[in-house]
This record gives C-alpha cells, sequence and structure tokens, in this order.
C-alpha cells in the first residue's frame, strides 16, 4: 500500500458527549475543518476525513476503527478514556465565549449543601456525567464524596435545575457557559454555588494509541496552533466556535495512558 493510501485512511473523530446536534448537523462542519487543519498542516489532500458523534458510545465504537488516528473531544471525555485509548494531547482548544480553560460550578438548592457530607443520597447531574471519573477527581477534586452519590448524565441542565429548585436530592454542575447563564434563571435565587473547580481544560485533540507518526503529528500540532491566522483557517473554525488551538495545559494530577 502506498503511503498516500495509506494516509488517507485516518480519520479525526468528533466525540462531544451531552451536549446537542445531531451526526448529520455536524458533518459539513467537521469536513471544512479537516480540510483546513489539512492545508495549514501540510497534509496530503485528502489524507484526512472526519467524522462526528454525539454520544459516548458511539465515540468509543468509532475510535476503535484502526483508521481512527485523531480525536477531538471534551476534557470530562479525556479523563475518563485516556488510559483506554491511549490518548495523547497534541492541543488544546481556545473556545469562543469561554477560551483554553474553563471552572465547573456544583450549584445546589440554597441551604441544602454545605460540604461533601451533605451531599449523601444525592444524585449530581452534570453534562459531563458520563464521565464519573471527572466528576469525582477533577471537577470536584477534593470533595471526598459519599459513597452513595450517584453521577448521572443530562442534556437538560435546565430541568436539573428545576428538579434541585423543587428540593430533590440533586445537585447540578455546570461548566462555565451554563454557570454564566444563571443568574438570568428567574429561580436563580434559589440555588447556590457551593463549590468550584480549578481551571480545567475545554477540549481537546489527541493522537489514538500512536496510530500517526511522529512527524505527521508535529506537522499537524503547528499546522492547528496557527490555523485561526491561515487562508480559510478562521472560516473552519467559526461554525464550530472555536478561535484556535494552544499547546496543552494538563493539570498534573490527570492519569496518563
Amino acid at each position: 500500500m502506498s503511503t498516500l493510501l495509506a494516509a488517507s485512511l485516518a480519520t479525526l473523530v468528533f466525540c462531544a458527549p451531552g451536549y446537542p446536534g445531531g451526526a448529520g448537523d455536524a458533518q459539513p462542519l467537521v469536513d471544512q475543518f479537516a480540510a483546513a487543519a489539512m492545508a495549514a498542516s501540510g497534509w496530503p489532500a485528502g489524507s484526512l476525513a472526519a467524522v462526528y458523534d454525539p454520544t459516548e458510545e458511539g465515540g468509543l465504537a468509532k475510535l476503535k476503527q484502526t483508521d481512527a488516528v485523531l480525536t477531538f473531544v471534551p476534557y470530562p471525555f479525556y479523563v475518563e478514556h485516556a488510559a483506554q485509548l491511549h490518548l495523547s494531547p497534541l492541543v488544546q482548544a481556545d473556545v469562543a465565549d469561554v477560551g483554553p480553560q474553563q471552572r465547573w460550578t456544583l450549584v445546589a438548592k440554597i441551604g441544602r449543601v454545605a460540604g461533601p457530607a451533605s451531599l449523601a443520597g444525592y444524585t449530581i447531574l452534570s453534562v459531563a456525567g458520563y464521565a464519573p471519573n471527572f466528576v469525582r477527581h477533577s471537577a470536584l477534586e477534593g470533595w471526598a464524596l459519599p459513597p452513595d452519590v450517584k453521577i448521572e448524565a443530562t442534556g437538560q441542565i435546565l430541568s436539573a435545575l428545576r428538579r434541585a429548585v423543587a428540593g430533590e436530592a440533586v445537585a447540578v454542575l455546570l461548566d462555565q457557559a451554563q454557570a454564566a447563564a444563571l443568574p438570568s434563571l428567574p429561580f436563580a435565587a434559589e440555588l447556590k454555588a457551593v463549590t468550584q473547580s480549578a481551571e480545567l481544560p475545554v477540549a481537546l485533540i489527541a493522537v489514538v494509541a500512536s496510530r500517526v507518526t511522529a512527524a505527521r503529528a508535529k506537522a499537524l500540532q503547528s499546522g492547528l496552533l496557527k490555523l485561526g491566522h491561515v487562508s480559510g483557517g478562521a472560516d473552519s473554525l467559526g461554525p464550530l466556535r472555536l478561535h484556535g488551538f494552544v499547546l496543552p495545559k494538563l493539570p498534573s494530577y490527570t492519569a496518563t495512558p
């Protein structure tokens, strides 16, 4: 098999569990991004395809395919699956209205949660709930959660907050954009932020299981870092709500493959 033919099998898997958007809607956007990334990196035209999956299960299935050499995932997904998938961070996304890093905020009905012990019997709901290791050890690092705390995924954050206000044993872990919107809710005064994480990456592009050579990975990294400043690059970033990319800045406690 020629080098060019082998390169044509490379796929970048986008996976964003918990966030709105279907694969069909996203496909033209990720195709445009892949084309711009190839051009900026000097990869041969047609050497990188892109696919999108909005579910954790679907993303994991795609990443098990041997042509899946790269992945673009939220940081919670990275924390949960980096060791299993042998992910090596390449660049960190600089997200519009958020930046490359964000803080996660745990919110509960005012007067109900004074510390970790108060969460006994509670359920923590979050878009990141599919990644319990992230919730426990990254977003809530330093909080020793009681063993009976449940962590569940939801994309219905407004409904989750209403449940907390109604007095259910529910706390809601919000990303930075969700936390910023909280004061605009009519029942915001009934909720309290009880703890907040350190700054954590928003999303990463990572190499999967060393399936791309070091030279090609380095070229792609260089191309992605300058993508917002080259012809056509900004056009591919805007629809994905990206300003560009920076070098990875991961917490020291992050598990590595």
